[in-house]
């Protein structure tokens, strides 16, 4: 039996992208996946929506609950915990996918625009992992994951887009709190960022558009690897600001060509935050 049989992981911001990725590789192995996003409804540019990725989730061999979720909105966000831990009997794993991006500086950045990455980056990591913290208390196998790079000070990194790297290094941080705090209840805590950029809707329409998506590889990798921390089950993985590509070759894996999301030799660019 996969370790993942049977096991509740619940994803925010799982209606497209790495999200959706994530949700199917772990319905491949028998979860019950918590589709929680805004997207309930059909997008012009965007392609998901919660209940699209429910009826994959199901044909994939996994259980899907599909929950409509603004990971700003305190009271939504216990609900749905709730509303996810009654219909499964609990909730093992909690992947903390949701974004905001914004690369721009200080001086032009609308105020409005910094709260929105604060909110849903840095703040709905706090505010989800706390309200699945009585269900993962629970889990023989908990784990907390969330999308945040390791953390790297080098003043570049600030120059350009600094409170975009504040938000995100901000997750990174609460997974390090995080993983010794909840360390007595058994609780694994870990970030994942990729090595290279991933081809998304984020990077197709906020950062450099169709042409990058070209020298990026596939959701898919950071899915396969999320699984592969996921499924460990000893909680012994744990305050670790792990690279997709890394968490795969120790798991054996040699073939990233696989990845590409377009075949060929251009080179893949180096995602954000790395040397």
């Amino acid at each position: 039996m996969s370790s993942m049989e049977n096991r509740t992981v619940f994803i925010t911001g799982a209606s497209r992208g790495i999200g959706r990725a994530i949700a199917l590789a772990c319905a491949r192995e028998g979860a019950n996946i918590v589709i929680g996003a805004k997207s309930d409804k059909p997008h012009p540019k965007l392609p998901g929506t919660i209940y699209t990725v429910a009826e994959e989730v199901r044909e994939a061999g996994g259980k899907a609950l599909p929950l409509v979720l603004d990971v700003r909105d305190e009271d939504l966000v216990r609900d749905c915990m709730e509303k996810a831990g009654r219909h499964f009997g609990g909730i093992d794993m909690l992947v903390n996918n949701a974004g905001a991006i914004r690369l721009e500086g200080v001086e032009k950045l609308p105020v409005k625009r910094y709260d929105l990455m604060h909110q849903v980056n840095a703040r709905a990591v706090f505010l989800c992992s706390q309200a699945a913290l009585p269900w993962l208390k629970e889990s023989d196998q908990a784990h907390i994951l969330s999308l945040s790079p390791p953390l790297n000070l080098d003043p570049k990194w600030f120059a350009q887009y600094g409170a975009y790297t504040t938000t995100k290094y901000a997750m990174t941080m609460l997974t390090l709190g995080m993983a010794e705090e909840f360390r007595r209840y058994r609780i694994a805590v870990n970030s994942l960022w990729p090595r290279t950029l991933i081809a998304t809707a984020a990077i197709e329409f906020e950062v450099g558009g169709p042409q990058m998506m070209a020298q990026g590889r596939k959701p898919d990798i950071m899915a396969d690897a999320a699984l592969h921390i996921l499924a460990q089950r000893n909680n012994s993985l744990t305050g670790k600001a792990l690279i997709d590509e890394d968490v795969l070759q120790d798991a054996g894996v040699t073939d990233f060509e696989q990845y590409r999301y377009e075949p060929g030799d251009k080179p893949l660019l180096d995602d954000l935050f790395l040397e």
